[in-house]
């Protein structure tokens, strides 16, 4: 079998994340603040960062907790809000492991259309108001969503807020792709318009500064935070303070401004090169070209089986996701795609070994 070519996993490849930087940061960490490096902390996170947080988002420091990765993040903000039975609403598709949290919790998931301009607010409104649904929270990624890599448009972000609002629910802003805009205009956040204290904001620092950092955090109302962090101390007492520290530095000295813009033009040019391979290649196969993030959804011709195509990929050697598993149901043939993790030029084979098992999984000669 020929080496994997893999647009499975939503990762930046290793050419792209700057590594003599992050040594750099390093060495500043242990060399300024050898105390806070190495100690315990507390389970809202390295000061530092926090107050370096709070200022990127025009919050107090009291409305941020830094945790070990926004998966972490997640689980806890679900932790405090959600018990067995209470109605969330979550885009269709979304994340599988948003998907798999809630289900754990016994959540009631109501899955809402995604758009190519995000959530359909229509329907949700419709779930609201003539089904009487009372969810605790939406959550919505509203920047080149995963696995879609749609964005949420302007005038939907306000419906969404006016909606939280007149509904009492929580609007979850699960945003870690919200630095990787590579085209079009940059969209205010819903927590930077909240005016009811409706939005809890959540990103990371894997997609920008590298995977393997594992710092994450939340963004809301105090209160809120406050409870948040009794459950972190009970969890872990503090989360990881050499990785909080040296992010700081990293991101203190300017140093991700730099990986951002080169992470950005390194996507851009791969969702370029991968939308003229699926033109090519894949011509019967609908999609959007994402403006950001690291994810593109495709939609191959109704009766295709994604089951199929997935083991004829396997058997051709190149990998990705199949779109059913984003889904409670529906999404037979779907899949998506992630561009992070490939150079330019595997695309193009990858892209030609899809194709093939596409056809082979229809029937067609290869």
């Amino acid at each position: 079998m020929p080496d994997v070519i893999s647009f499975a996993r939503g990762a930046p490849s290793l050419d792209i994340v700057d590594v003599e930087g992050l040594k750099a940061a390093a060495t500043r960490a242990f060399d300024r603040d050898p105390g806070g490096t190495t100690g315990y902390g507390t389970a809202v996170g390295y000061a530092p960062l926090r107050e370096w947080i709070a200022n990127k988002h025009g919050v107090d420091p009291s409305q941020v907790i830094v945790t070990n990765g926004s998966m972490q993040a997640d689980a806890f903000l679900f932790e405090s809000l959600v018990k067995a039975g209470d109605a969330v609403v979550v885009e269709k598709p979304t994340y599988d492991r948003t998907l798999l949290n809630l289900r754990g919790r016994g959540a009631d998931v109501r899955m809402v259309e995604l758009e190519t301009d995000g959530i359909d607010v229509v329907a949700l409104e419709a779930l609201l108001r003539d089904e009487g649904v009372r969810p605790t929270l939406a959550h919505v990624i509203p920047n080149f969503q995963n696995p879609a890599g749609y964005t949420l448009s302007g005038p939907k972000r306000q419906a969404l807020l006016r909606l939280a609002e007149q509904f009492g629910f929580v609007i979850f802003e699960d945003d870690p792709y919200v630095d990787i805009r590579f085209s079009g205009e940059s969209l205010p956040t819903m927590l930077s318009q909240d005016t009811a204290g409706a939005v809890v904001y959540a990103s990371s620092f894997s997609k920008t500064v590298c995977p393997g950092i594992r710092v994450g955090y939340l963004v809301g109302p105090a209160e809120r935070i406050s409870e948040i962090q009794r459950l972190a101390t009970n969890t872990y007492i503090s989360p990881n303070m050499v990785a909080q520290s040296l992010v700081y530095e990293f991101c203190a000295s300017g140093d991700i401004d730099r990986s951002i813009a080169t992470v950005k033009a390194a996507l851009a040019a791969r969702v370029q090169r991968l939308t003229a391979a699926l033109e090519r290649d894949l011509p019967e196969a609908r999609f959007q070209a994402p403006e950001g993030g690291y994810f593109m959804w495709v939609e191959l011709p109704e009766g295709t089986e994604v089951d199929r195509v997935f083991e004829q990929a396997t058997q051709r050697g190149v990998a990705f996701v199949k779109g059913t598993d984003f889904l409670l149901e529906g999404g037979e043939n779907t899949l998506r795609l992630a561009y992070s993790g490939v150079t330019e030029d595997q695309i193009d084979e990858g892209v030609s070994r899809l194709a093939d098992a596409v056809r082979a999984a229809q029937g067609a000669p290869a």
